[in-house]
């Protein structure tokens, strides 16, 4: 290869000579040799009044400095290289810098920004095959991030058929790599598996450094799912190696997420705590929303399995966010789905929550099971929508958080208690309400929390609120509440009968809206008429 300093005052000819000097270099990973050709090159291209070099070198710089997580300088080169391809009427060289722009959009989680580039790209150039193929790739990996899985197979179809017409195996890597991704995603790990190997084969026959690294790291989490450990962290801890030499923190993250997530899953909790917050600062560094959400939710997992159930339902909530961003849409991620995996993670931290209560009350974890059940059955009869639901059971189950700071020879007191006594358990709501203060979750469950045990006719406590002030959740949550409490007996007060405890509740109604109490009767009738008994157990 030349030297880029032998070239500096060559003509035209030389300045694309060295556009593709610097592309080979770029494969090779010797990037920093690459930015000097790339640099060098949009100068002599510059100077000589070659503008189709200018725009090409332009935009190939910025997808260098992207994957080195240098964002801001990609976006200002590649606009240069649309407003270059403008000026001089290319469309293709035009249409090239918009399906650059868009993947910057989408590494930055602007995920409209980046289908509306593609789109536009697609329009401007789509008479060639080699752009079709690689906007069609980017609009399936779009897909893919959303959830749409169907979406993004058909589009990394043809995005396959665009690259075998031209003859690029370059490109078929890459697409086989996102097959692999997509059905990895779907729990199809032996095809998954085969297109990755693919891939990475082609990726080391044409050199591309960059994308050998990603095929081991997502390779890794597919062994990673099938409990392939040893396997999962040397392809990891490969990937990291090639990383490395790139400068790409983003990658770097990955590898870092499933290393720890490997130590994780083998019993080595501090390397696995380690090894994912430096994946998390990565991210953010890279300024990776998907990175940083994915880290998020494993390390969450690991604060789960040891009982830090505050710190990982922190993490949940920066996850969520994180993937929110990201606009993954729930009712389309099945399978291996982002959105559906984190509420079944939050169940799981507020369910081990309430096994952490259960140890102060052998009472009361068994208690919230029930209350969870049965508000969910009430808020169905009221008609609520899923959204909501989901707030109920999730406040059910952390009703009484607030009880692991009442002391525990009053919870196991056998008699009645004294009023001293009692006000001090009437403070839970407000300590369940201030252990979760510094959580900001994405459905409202505070309310639930601190407002259980209000009385619709302004009798309840702790704030005295009474009609509309009380949330219908924290209604919802009460009633039931009240009546799985009569069922089982709490301190001195015996367990009642089904029947006698309806009774009691009725004879309580004011304590509800007309609305809580009449689904909350109907609920429990029904479930008599057919035989079975009413849901406590």
């Amino acid at each position: 290869m030349r030297s880029p300093g032998s070239t500096r005052r060559a003509g035209p000819p030389h300045a694309a000579a060295l556009l593709q000097d610097a592309r080979e270099r770029q494969r090779a990973g010797a990037i920093p040799e690459a930015i000097g050709c790339y640099e060098i090159a949009i100068r002599m291209a510059e100077d000589a009044g070659e503008p189709a070099v200018l725009a090409e070198a332009l935009r190939r710089l910025a997808i260098v400095r992207q994957q080195r997580d240098e964002s801001a300088p990609a976006r200002d080169l590649c606009r240069r290289s649309y407003d270059v391809a403008c000026r001089i009427g290319h469309d293709g060289l035009a249409a090239e810098a918009l399906n650059t722009l868009g993947g910057l959009d989408l590494a930055t989680g602007s995920l409209e920004h980046a289908r509306d580039a593609f789109l536009r790209a697609l329009e401007l150039g789509g008479s060639s095959r080699e752009l079709r193929a690689r906007v069609q790739q980017n609009l399936g990996i779009l897909a893919n991030i959303q959830g749409d899985l169907d979406e993004a197979v058909a589009r990394y179809d043809r995005s396959l058929a665009a690259y075998r017409e031209c003859g690029d195996p370059h490109g078929c890597a890459i697409t086989y790599h996102n097959l692999g991704m997509v059905n990895a995603d779907r729990g199809r790990y032996t095809a998954a598996e085969c297109y990755f190997r693919e891939s990475l084969a082609l990726a080391e026959r044409t050199g591309d450094a960059y994308l050998e690294g990603l095929c081991l790291v997502n390779h890794a989490e597919v062994d990673v799912a099938r409990q392939r450990f040893e396997n999962a962290q040397q392809g990891a801890e490969a990937a990291l190696a090639l990383f490395d030499r790139l400068g790409a923190r983003a990658p770097k993250a990955d590898a870092y997420r499933v290393i720890g997530t490997v130590y994780r899953e083998t019993g080595r909790p501090t390397l696995a705590e380690s090894r994912l917050r430096t994946a998390i600062e990565l991210a953010i560094a890279a300024g990776s929303v998907l990175a940083e959400a994915e880290a998020s939710r494993e390390l969450a997992l690991l604060y789960q399995a040891m009982g830090r159930n505050q710190e990982a339902l922190g993490l949940l909530n920066a996850a969520y966010r994180l993937f929110r961003r990201l606009d993954a849409r729930v009712e389309l991620v099945h399978v291996g789905g982002k959105m559906a995996e984190l509420q079944g993670a939050y169940l799981a931290v507020v369910r081990e929550w309430g096994r952490s209560i259960e140890s102060s009350d052998s009472r009361t974890f068994s208690h919230c099971e029930r209350v969870a059940r049965m508000a969910v059955a009430l808020a169905r009869a009221l008609g609520l929508d899923d959204r909501t639901e989901t707030t109920i059971l999730l406040g059910a189950y952390l009703h009484d958080v607030g009880k692991v700071r009442v002391p525990h020879e009053i919870l196991h007191k056998p008699g009645p208690l004294t009023p001293a006594e009692l006000e001090l358990v009437r403070m839970h709501p407000v300590w369940g309400v201030e252990l979760l203060a510094s959580i900001e979750f994405p459905w409202d469950l505070k309310p639930i929390i601190r407002w259980h045990h209000e009385h619709y006719d302004g009798t309840g406590y702790p704030d005295r609120l009474e009609g509309d002030q009380i949330p219908l959740a924290a209604q919802i949550v009460g009633i039931v509440e009240a009546y799985d409490t009569l069922t089982t007996g709490r301190f001195d007060q015996a367990a009642l009968p089904p029947d006698e405890a309806l009774a009691r509740i009725t004879a309580c109604r004011r304590w509800w809206s007309d609305r809580v109490f009449t689904a909350f009767e109907k609920t429990m009738g029904a479930a008599r008429l057919s035989g079975e008994a009413p849901p406590t157990g």
